[in-house]
């Protein structure tokens, strides 16, 4: 028995694909279109200097005077939440920020933080400006003291081994009658090493530099005299 093909059945496969093919182009150009867009921006870990300051230990001595503590100074380079690097195997003079992170604010604000809250434990901490409000005699002024941060960067010695590395200069000055008197003037320079060749390890680092030049600041205005 033979067999008849319907002869309206290539016309309307004919005008099926006819159809049906703008759409199946379409279809292709966006699954395309959808590969090639950009991955999701990854956001930068946010870091700080961690928790505050400890109890203060009564056995320890407390400052020998009120301290104004003045903003920290630093210079244009350290003027941002960069997280920063340097290599010291490939041109040292150049710091370079970590793209994967950086600080909750800049380091002098989270250094300056850090100090009034260890000064706290010791003792009466002022601003400048409040400072000038309770002057009294030469020997009863509070004692000024201004930061300049002049470094705070990891430090790679290689591609595996880095330090936290921060330096600062300290100056005491106080006020008298005959004008302001220069207490004594310090510089501090503190290395930590690093656990890991990253912004992690770095940031672990520079918090612990931080600490250590604290604890040195402090100690020196402990030896200071009116």
């Amino acid at each position: 028995m033979k067999l008849r093909l319907n002869p309206t059945i290539p016309i309307l496969c004919a005008l099926a694909l006819r159809v049906l093919a703008p759409a199946a182009a379409l279809c292709l150009l966006l699954g395309l279109g959808a590969c090639a867009l950009p991955d999701k921006p990854v956001r930068p870990s946010v870091y700080d200097f961690g928790a505050g300051a400890e109890p203060a230990n009564p056995m320890q001595p407390a400052l020998r005077a009120t301290i104004a503590l003045a903003d920290v100074d630093a210079n244009v380079a350290l003027d941002s939440t960069a997280v920063l690097y340097r290599l010291e195997y490939a041109d040292v003079q150049q710091p370079r920020p970590y793209a994967s992170a950086r600080w909750s604010m800049a380091p002098a604000l989270l250094l300056q933080q850090r100090l009034r809250e260890r000064l706290g434990a010791k003792g009466v901490v002022l601003k400048p400006a409040q400072a000038a409000m309770l002057r009294g005699g030469d020997e009863a002024s509070p004692w000024l003291l201004r930061v300049e941060l002049e470094e705070f960067s990891q430090l790679f010695h290689s591609p595996q081994h880095s330090v936290g590395l921060l330096r600062l200069r300290a100056t005491v000055t106080q006020a008298t009658a005959q004008g302001d008197k220069l207490l004594g003037q310090r510089s501090i320079s503190v290395q930590r090493p690093a656990s890991q060749p990253d912004a992690a390890g770095g940031v672990r680092a520079l918090t612990q530099a931080s600490d250590a030049a604290v604890d040195e600041l402090l100690q020196w205005l402990m030896t200071l005299r009116p």
